[in-house]
């Protein structure tokens, strides 16, 4: 049956609306003709299914990925054409850099000043002879700044929440500093001077030695973590063992070896919490936290000192 070109005429006799004289005129014709069954004609119209023409612009099929497919990327390699100085993961990665370092500064204008306050209590407490032998008569003294030590200490290293906020982590750093600074005077208070100076002098060339080495070693100390673990029970067993032996009989081989072990053990551990501090470890601390690098850095160096000091001072 052959398809009519135009709809049937108007017939309307409703006496509200007449047709206008003439009739209604006849719609024009389409260029091309009505769409037939199956599409739109090619000229002039739209894509055919399956994609899009390639004049304008659009993709032929396959262009775009099917559902289910993921959009292809572009491996991106660093050092390479894919990073350069304008990209954001340069920047990133600058920034971090930046960051770290600011970290480093922090923590060891923290220790410097840590250290400072420490020396000054020490040189106090051996030089000037009133407060020294006060300090000798009453070792309470000791005894009060190791319970105020043991609190601050236990709080900063073991709570993230004022180890981390301002200005409660520097008020407990300060008192764990004076705390330390006064058990550390008390004991070198017991020693010659001579032995004192040699100890202080001692431990800042292995502090300076042992934070070089870290620069510029490859080897990293922050991978065995478990073996400093073992090293800290072994230096705790051994101190208890000897605390105990010493108590009925003085054994100067025995306090010697404890005093051995201990300075190398801390060596090592200042080895360990340096890498830590410096990054580009296994294993590194995050930027918030140096309150907590500064706390274990000057524990470190303040304990090899006390070793060292008996040592030197064994007589």
């Amino acid at each position: 049956m052959a398809q009519p070109n135009a709809p049937p005429p108007y017939d309307d006799k409703n006496p509200l609306y007449p047709p206008p004289p003439g009739g209604y005129p006849q719609p024009s014709h389409y260029a091309g003709g009505y769409p037939q069954p199956g599409g739109y004609p090619a000229a002039g119209g739209y894509a055919q299914p399956g994609g899009y023409p390639a004049a304008g612009g659009y993709a032929q099929p396959g262009g775009y990925p099917q559902p289910g497919m993921a959009m292809p990327t572009m491996p991106i390699r660093f050092g390479d054409s894919g990073i350069g100085d304008d990209s954001p993961f340069q920047s990133v990665d600058w920034d971090d850099k930046k960051v770290r370092h600011t970290f480093i500064r922090k923590v060891y204008a923290i220790i410097s000043l840590q250290l400072l306050v420490t020396v000054g209590i020490i040189a106090v407490f051996t030089f000037v002879s009133p407060v020294r032998s006060f300090v000798q008569r009453n070792v309470a003294i000791y005894y009060a700044s190791y319970g105020v030590f043991l609190v601050t200490y236990l709080v900063l290293a073991c709570c993230q929440g004022p180890r981390r906020r301002f200005p409660w982590n520097i008020i407990l750093l300060s008192i764990f500093t004076l705390a330390m600074g006064l058990m550390t005077g008390t004991i070198a208070s017991m020693y010659r001077t001579n032995a004192v100076l040699i100890a202080m002098l001692i431990t800042a060339i292995v502090a300076i030695i042992v934070t070089i080495f870290c620069f510029q070693t490859k080897v990293d100390f922050t991978s065995c973590p478990g073996l400093f673990c073992v090293l800290g029970i072994v230096v705790m067993v051994t101190g208890i063992v000897t605390a105990i032996v010493l108590s009925f009989k003085y054994v100067p081989w025995l306090h010697m070896l404890y005093a051995a072990i201990g300075a190398i053990a801390f060596t090592l551990f200042l080895a360990y919490d340096t890498q830590l501090v410096l990054g580009n470890r296994k294993n590194t601390l995050s930027p918030e936290e140096y309150v907590y690098g500064a706390l274990t850095i000057y524990t470190d160096i303040i304990y090899i000192f006390t070793f060292l000091l008996q040592i030197v001072g064994r007589d």
